[in-house]
């Protein structure tokens, strides 16, 4: 089969993954895991995933996922700024990821807010 489009910029999106974590600076926030909910867009170019149709050829987006649970179930973090950051860090390590974007809300933390997020994004 010829492909006529050329190069697959793919754009994978991990959404809504819910963690508890230890995230805050006041003395409930320490002592009490609290809800927060990650989203992450990425990146890569799929050409030969597209062409092969194997796995091997694919970003593991699975293996990326198990790696920011196994950083932020249980963890400890003062800001969400810190933590977004790091999981940034964990998609960006991944050589195939040309462009990332992770949004973390943390559920109430606001009166009167459904949640609270920050947002950060890299790209190589």
């Amino acid at each position: 089969m010829t492909d006529v489009f050329g190069d697959h910029q793919a754009r994978v999106r991990i959404k809504d993954l819910l963690l508890r974590t230890y995230i805050g600076i006041k003395e409930e926030e320490i002592n009490n895991q609290q809800d927060v909910r990650i989203n992450v867009c990425l990146t890569y170019d799929a050409t030969e995933a597209i062409s092969e149709n194997r796995i091997e050829s694919a970003l593991n987006y699975r293996t990326i996922t198990k790696q920011i649970i196994r950083h932020v179930d249980g963890n400890r973090f003062a800001l969400l700024e810190r933590l977004t950051h790091e999981v940034l860090s964990i998609v960006m390590e991944h050589e195939a990821v040309q462009w990332a974007e992770v949004e973390i809300d943390k559920p109430h933390a606001l009166r009167y807010a459904e949640s609270v997020s920050v947002r950060l994004e890299a790209h190589r």
